[in-house]
Formats: structure tokens, sequence, C-alpha cells
């Protein structure tokens, strides 16, 4: 059966599109978030003092969105492409990028201080720990494969349903 016929023949496991819809409420939040920071670095759309950059490397918030956008809003969608595709390191996309997003609050609280209002480093901190729970979930369930050894696909396809 040809490579890309193989991964739309088997349906998507329950991990799977949980991770991909994680990812993709990430990847929304980021992008617009994202944008905001790179079209008005001064806080001039979105309420955020430059003040509170004080002590940071960053005297707008031009490079956090630019961060934001690519690395936060982009990342999940190659993360949830990974995962529609039945790729085999699909897992370890989906704990990188939950990793990436507990880092980058941790780093945001640590910087300019933690804000519940709104309460976005929380909400975002618990789509971090979903996402890296899902992804470790998904570890427990199908063995990542070698490098360089081919992907075992019905090891992969029947232990993550």
């Amino acid at each position: 059966m040809p490579k890309s016929t193989r991964h739309h023949t088997q349906p998507l496991s329950r991990l799977a599109k949980a991770a991909m819809v994680l990812e993709i409420l990430l990847s929304i939040g980021a992008l617009g978030g994202g944008l905001v920071l790179m079209i008005a670095p001064r806080g001039e759309i979105m309420p955020l003092p430059v003040s509170a950059l004080a002590g940071s490397p960053f005297d707008t918030y031009l490079v956090p969105g630019l961060i934001l956008f690519g690395v936060l809003g982009l990342g999940p969608l190659v993360a949830a492409r990974l995962a529609w595709l039945r790729h085999p390191f699909a897992p370890i996309a989906a704990f990188v990028v939950g990793a990436g997003l507990l880092t980058w609050v941790a780093v945001e609280v640590a910087i300019i201080g933690y804000s519940n209002e709104p309460p976005l480093q929380a909400i975002y901190g618990i789509l971090g720990i979903a996402i890296v729970l899902v992804a470790l979930h998904w570890f427990a369930v199908v063995r990542p494969p070698r490098l360089g050894s081919p992907p075992r696909w019905s090891d992969h396809h029947a232990a993550s349903t």
C-alpha cells in the first residue's frame, strides 16, 4: 500500500485526536496573541505596559510576539499535522509543544510576574499540563520508533486506540 494512503486508512486514536484539539487551541491563541504583539509592540492593542519588561532582554513586545507566533503558534500546527498523518513522532512533538508552553508561561511569570486579570497564564499553564499529560499517556501506549528503524504502523495503531 502506498505510504500516503496507509496513513489515512487507520482511524485516529483518541489520544491523537485529543492532542490535535489541544494543539490547535494553543495555536489559535498564540497566533492571535503573537500577531497583536508584533503589530502593536508597545501595548497599543493588548493593554500590556512596556514597563513590565524591565529587567528582561526586551524593550518592546516585538520579539516576544515573534516567538509566540512562530514557536507556540506555528509549532503546534506542525505537531497537529504529524498526529493527523499518524506519524510515529507525533507523541514526541506533542510533548515538546506542551513542555514549550509550560516553559513560556514560567519565563513569562518570572519576567513580568503573575497576573490573573485576565487569567491567561493560568489558562495556558493548564493547557500546557494537559498537552504534556496526553503526550505522556500516548508514550505509554505507543512505543516511539528508534532512529533509523522503520515505523511499525500496526503497533502504533493497535496500542493507541
